[in-house]
């Protein structure tokens, strides 16, 4: 059991008979009363989404997952595909339990992968990934005010927002806990 302030994305939760993943979670402190923590859990069984909110006093149940290292290999149409660095076995995992990070995989990535009862079910992907720019368009010069961005397509297929120096052929390093644009990497 875990206080709701310990929850992180990622863990397992036993929610009503149920195995959950949470995939997302914010905490709030409402400017009177306690704060609180609402969070996103996606089932493992029924792979359905809910969205729950704990007092910041409530426990839950937590369940511990497996983790095994392993690269990013290639995406086969159904799943993608990984292999563990261990034992050099494929691990397929679902599009749909890690559809957020897939645009921002590229061959070879060092991540672990989240198993439950031998069976994966997501990811955890590095704090952060350098990419290159692959298509930016010019900025307007005079567009200044107000701190402006412009999109751009990265080598892996995903479009972030950016500040408006940002030119084709730049390395970008990314922070895929929020997806947001760091810095431009030498």
């Amino acid at each position: 059991m875990i206080d709701a302030n310990h929850i992180k994305k990622g863990m397992a939760l036993k929610l009503e008979n149920d195995i959950c993943l949470v995939t997302a979670l914010h905490h709030h402190k409402p400017g009177k009363g306690a704060a609180v923590v609402r969070i996103k859990l996606k089932s493992f069984t029924k792979g359905t989404t809910v969205d729950r909110t704990y007092r910041s006093n409530e426990t839950v149940e937590d369940i511990e997952l497996d983790k095994r290292p392993a690269s990013y290999s290639y995406d086969d149409g159904e799943s993608i595909v990984f292999m563990d660095t261990q034992t050099y076995d494929e691990i397929r995992v679902e599009k749909s339990d890690i559809e957020e990070y897939i645009p921002y995989l590229k061959e070879g990535m060092e991540l672990n992968i989240l198993l439950f009862e031998e069976r994966p079910v997501s990811v955890i992907p590095p704090t952060f990934v350098e990419l290159i720019v692959s298509y930016a368009e010019d900025a307007v010069k005079g567009d200044t005010a107000n701190n402006p961005t412009k999109e751009v397509k990265l080598e892996s297929g995903a479009a972030i927002q950016v500040p408006l120096f940002v030119k084709q052929g730049d390395k970008l390093k990314i922070d895929l806990r929020d997806f947001s644009y760091v810095e431009r990497v030498k």
